[in-house]
């Protein structure tokens, strides 16, 4: 099986919005406001994580305030992140310490890591104009990811931008934690919940739930 662990090449192709976007001007303006706050933090669109030829992209919501906002990697330094990547870690997709920063030294085997909305909304809230307004880097990153078999999306938002990337009918391709379509295209499409604090206070996921989803990951792309 080939190794296919984040190269230096990999590494700048990230499909992110340039730092001079000013696309959503609420999203921008919120940025502003956390670069006065917090000098030292990214503070800028969030680039993807992961190999561009990898079988599997992971696609989240958006970054998280103290998260990849603050750190520059998706799902990196907060809950939802040390979820995801103990479970990556858990299942042979992902190599290293997970430190909950961008130079700890992870590494993901065959996945890449990637949000809908590339820039940290108020409240995590994205509307529904800023989504479709992201949407073309997500296109343009797939445009590009040739050996791509799977997505994972994580939470209806995501599950849901993925459809309007491909032009489908959502209604035929109903969200659901742990459900699996095969789109037209062929490339798998796995659904779960997000793996937010919120939706593992409430008992809505728990860990081993989400574990068991990268697991079925792996099955379905064909990395076992």
């Amino acid at each position: 099986m080939p190794d296919n662990r984040q190269t230096p090449l990999a590494a700048q192709l990230d499909f992110v919005a340039p730092q001079t976007c000013r696309k959503c001007s609420r999203l921008a303006d919120f940025i502003d406001s956390q670069r006065i706050a917090h000098p030292d933090w990214h503070n800028n669109p969030v680039p993807s994580f992961g190999p561009i030829d990898a079988p599997v992209l992971i696609l989240g919501l958006a970054p998280g305030l103290r998260g990849a906002n603050a750190t520059g990697r998706p799902f990196t330094g907060d809950f939802a992140g040390q979820v995801l990547y103990d479970a990556l870690l858990a299942c042979g997709l992902a190599d290293g310490p997970y430190n909950a920063h961008k130079d700890d030294g992870l590494t993901l085997r065959q996945v890449r890591v990637s949000n809908a909305v590339r820039c940290v909304p108020p409240q995590n809230k994205p509307t529904s104009t800023e989504i479709a307004t992201c949407r073309p880097f997500l296109s343009q990153e797939l445009s590009q990811m040739k050996n791509l078999r799977l997505i994972l999306s994580l939470g209806r938002i995501s599950h849901e931008t993925c459809l309007r990337h491909f032009g489908l009918k959502l209604s035929s391709y109903p969200f659901s934690h742990n459900s699996l379509h095969t789109l037209p295209s062929g490339i798998k499409l796995l659904s779960s919940y997000h793996c937010s604090r919120y939706n593992i206070q409430t008992k809505r996921l728990s860990q081993d739930m989400f574990l068991a989803v990268c697991l079925r990951l792996k099955q379905e792309a064909g990395l076992i």
